[in-house]
C-alpha cells in the first residue's frame, strides 16, 4: 500500500522534475484542491480533469523543495509538510525562496484531498505580478456569511489543543492583554508568510505583538476551526479563518495554519502562516506589503 509520505515525495519530485502533466495520476477521480490563501479570492477544484485542465503546464518556474518537515497524524490519512520552494521564475528571471505549508489527505494510493498554502505575496514578486494582482483585488468579491455560534469545546484547556482554541478564541474575544500568558517565557514564534517579521522570542515579546490588536481595533470571530493532532503529542496544526473588521475596513475574511509545540501548558514553538495579503487588501495597506519584499 503506497502510503501518504510516499505520494508526497512524488509530488516533490514530479515538480522538481517539471513533469506537470504526470502530476495528475496522483490525484483520484474526484480529488478536491482547495487553495484557501490564494488571492485574490481562495479556489477549490473538484476532480482530476478540472485539475489538468487548470494547472496542465504548471507555472513557467524552475524550483525544488527543501528544508521538508512531514508531520503524520492521529489520522492515517493525513500527512501535514512544511517545506520550502527555491528557485527562478524563467520568464522573469527573479529568483524566490517561499514558505509552503500542505495537508494531504491519502486513500488507497491516490490524493483524495489537498489544501495548499503558499507565499503568494513573494511568488507574485518574483512572476512580476503585483500590478495585476492589485487590479484583481479591486473587483474580487469575498464570499463574507453569518459566523456560526462558536462550539463548546471539550479539551483539556492545558492541552495542546485546548491552548490553540484558547489562543484564537482569546483573539476573537479581544484578550489582547492576556494572550502572552498562553506562552513560554522563552518561545520561538514566526510569521513564514510576512516578509521582515521579527521573531518573537519571549513572553513580553508576545505581549508587545498582540498590543496591534488592540491599538489598530482588530474584531475577529473564528469560523471552520479544525485541529489536527499530530503523532508528535506536544505538535497541533490547526486551520481557521478568521473573519471581521480592523479599524474602518469592511468586513473580511482571513485563512491562517498554525503549527504549535505546547509543553507543559505552554506555547514553545509556532509557525503562524496567515493570509497577510488579505488583510492588507481589506485594510489598505497593499502598497506596504509589496515594499517589504
Amino acid at each position: 500500500m503506497t502510503t501518504p509520505r510516499e505520494v508526497f515525495d512524488k509530488l516533490s519530485e514530479g515538480i522538481t522534475a517539471r513533469r506537470w502533466d504526470e502530476l495528475f495520476s496522483l490525484y483520484a477521480e474526484d480529488a478536491v484542491v482547495e487553495n484557501p490563501q490564494r488571492p485574490p479570492v481562495p479556489t477549490r477544484f473538484e476532480g482530476r480533469e478540472t485539475l489538468r485542465k487548470n494547472f496542465s503546464g504548471g507555472l513557467n518556474v524552475r524550483m525544488e523543495r527543501t528544508d521538508v518537515l512531514v508531520h503524520g497524524t492521529t489520522d492515517p490519512e493525513v500527512l501535514i509538510a512544511e517545506y520550502r520552494n527555491v528557485g527562478e521564475a524563467l520568464d522573469t528571471g527573479k529568483s524566490f525562496d517561499i514558505a509552503n505549508i500542505q495537508l494531504l489527505r491519502v486513500r488507497d494510493g491516490l490524493i483524495v484531498h489537498s489544501r495548499d498554502y503558499h507565499d503568494y505575496l513573494r511568488l507574485t514578486v518574483a512572476l512580476d505580478g503585483v500590478e495585476q494582482l492589485k487590479k484583481g483585488y479591486e473587483t474580487a468579491e469575498r464570499h463574507i456569511t453569518p459566523v456560526p455560534p462558536q462550539p463548546a469545546s471539550t479539551a483539556d484547556p492545558q492541552s495542546p489543543r485546548g491552548v490553540f482554541e484558547r489562543l484564537v478564541h482569546g483573539v476573537a474575544d479581544g484578550e489582547w492583554g492576556g494572550l502572552s500568558a498562553l506562552y513560554a517565557e522563552e518561545t520561538h514564534v514566526t510569521h513564514p508568510f510576512l516578509p521582515d517579521a521579527k521573531t518573537l522570542r519571549t513572553r513580553a515579546d508576545l505581549h508587545e505583538h498582540f498590543k496591534f490588536g488592540e491599538q489598530h481595533k482588530v474584531r475577529f470571530q473564528v469560523r471552520d476551526l479544525v485541529i489536527h493532532e499530530t503523532l508528535d503529542p506536544e505538535v497541533v496544526i490547526g486551520e481557521f479563518d478568521y473573519q471581521g473588521t480592523a479599524g474602518d475596513s469592511p468586513e473580511f475574511r482571513v485563512s491562517n495554519i498554525f503549527v504549535l509545540r505546547v509543553r507543559d501548558g505552554l506555547i514553545v514553538e509556532s509557525r503562524d502562516y496567515g493570509d497577510h495579503l488579505a488583510i492588507a487588501a481589506a485594510t489598505g495597506r497593499l502598497d506596504d506589503l509589496f515594499a517589504l519584499v
